[in-house]
């Protein structure tokens, strides 16, 4: 699949792609999209304006009109686009990834994501082509997205007071934003790495290995603060710890939100009360969702997926366990800012610990995701499958194998050689056990 990867393009720049790819595949998303204007936000990452130069080149020779909104998180750039109706946007990024990549998230009109199944298999396939730029040329036209995408920011921002929050921006592009957004709030706001910076000194932007925590997590016990958040580099995605310093697992925070939506503001649902998790999910977030009222319902792992089934199903919001969180309020896609401020209002109002919340909604013990690296995946797959064939057994995404006491996931990553592995149980002794057991059976299988 080389850069084309299942819902982005992404690779080490000047390595697996360079700036001739770039305008290439400027040149032909036009067509793919069947755009005549393409918005163009791009994030704090060094090689990013010469991908956006070249990129914007490419669009521009095809005749269609390039929309700079600038430097912006991924959430700003999909709000853009369903916001000002463009036919469709790229985002300069590589997400969580170390610094020396990039890479482009594409989305169709009303920021509807374009994976590999959607589209990018197409523009792998056209950017092998050659090219004949068109006598008239597209322009560059520059757009300030800032004051529409605060507003829409705005009203995500119940009264947060009584609260001590420190956040970590990752040296990403939360940055750009986050004083804005707080500027208002009566909380006590402490900010860690909030200046966009490309090389990443303090940490990798990726705030789901919890190594990358621990400067956030100290800062967190220093100051007896009573949360910590953690954008990634895009900030689309967000990781919380509790005021000890313990990360919270994000499928965690997936049933925490349903509190400000089925508790405090039951008129948002209306009759649709569908709840999305995604198949790693704890079951934890399925008992805790329907008590609350909620009516939890299980996606693949993605964005493109998680996206899709929201709109379709008319979702009130959505979790994964990678942190990303999507709300039906904010055009069906996730944003990092938007979970962080509905986690901070509960917290605000709930006027407990947020230890004790999540301690309230998780019953089990579990395992994380473990890796193996194999080549022979689906083989692996099929021989785990006949040996748990007494469970209930579910393959929206890989295979889900649920017994009474106890479950796993194991699915194949979609970019590289491993399987992914979770598993959880009801207490901690049959969840080592479950987990042994599975272990040794893919390293002998592998």
């Amino acid at each position: 699949m080389g850069i084309f990867k299942s819902y982005d393009i992404r690779g080490i720049y000047n390595k697996d792609w360079n700036s001739q790819i770039a305008y290439r595949i400027g040149f032909f998303l036009p067509r793919l999209l069947n755009a005549k204007n393409i918005i163009v936000g791009r994030d704090a990452r060094i090689s990013s304006p010469e991908i956006f130069e070249n990129l914007t080149r490419g669009i521009t020779d095809a005749g269609c009109n390039a929309i700079n909104i600038g430097l912006c998180s991924t959430p700003a750039c999909y709000f853009a686009t369903a916001f000002y109706k463009a036919d469709g946007s790229v985002m300069i990024t590589a997400s969580h990834n170390p610094k020396e990549y990039n890479g482009l998230k594409i989305s169709r009109e009303m920021a509807i994501p374009v994976g590999y199944e959607t589209g990018l298999n197409q523009l792998e396939k056209m950017i092998t082509q050659s090219i004949q730029p068109v006598a008239k040329k597209g322009t560059l036209e520059e757009l300030d997205i800032k004051a529409d995408y605060l507003a829409h920011i705005d009203k995500f921002k119940e009264k947060i007071s009584g609260i001590k929050v420190v956040i970590d921006c990752s040296d990403g592009s939360a940055g750009i934003f986050i004083h804005d957004v707080f500027k208002d709030v009566e909380a006590d706001i402490s900010f860690m790495y909030d200046t966009p910076n490309g090389e990443f000194p303090h940490h990798e932007p990726n705030p789901l290995i919890e190594s990358n925590l621990t400067d956030l997590k100290n800062r967190v016990k220093k100051e007896n603060a009573d949360i910590g958040i953690c954008f990634d580099g895009d900030a689309d995605r967000v990781m919380f710890v509790d005021e000890n310093g313990n990360f919270i697992s994000p499928d965690l925070i997936t049933a925490l939100i349903g509190i400000y939506f089925f508790k405090h503001h039951p008129e948002k649902p209306g009759k649709d009360k569908t709840v999305l998790y995604d198949v790693r999910s704890s079951r934890s977030v399925v008992e805790y969702v329907k008590k609350l009222g909620g009516v939890p319902v299980m996606c693949k792992v993605g964005h493109s997926h998680a996206k899709k089934l929201l709109r379709e199903t008319n979702g009130i919001y959505g979790g994964e366990l990678a942190g990303h969180y999507y709300f039906r309020e904010n055009y069906y896609c996730d944003s990092g800012m938007i979970a962080a401020l509905t986690v901070l209002a509960i917290l605000s109002r709930e006027k407990r610990k947020i230890s004790e919340m999540i301690k309230e909604i998780s019953k089990y013990y579990y395992s994380g995701e473990i890796n193996f690296k194999v080549e022979n995946k689906t083989e692996i797959i099929e021989e785990i499958k006949k040996q748990y064939s007494k469970g209930k057994l579910i393959t929206l995404d890989g295979i889900r194998v649920e017994f009474p006491t106890w479950w796993f996931n194991l699915r194949a990553s979609n970019t590289e050689p491993l399987l992914r592995l979770v598993v959880e149980a009801s207490t901690p002794t049959e969840l080592n056990i479950k987990v042994r057991e599975l272990t040794d059976k893919i390293n002998n299988l592998g």
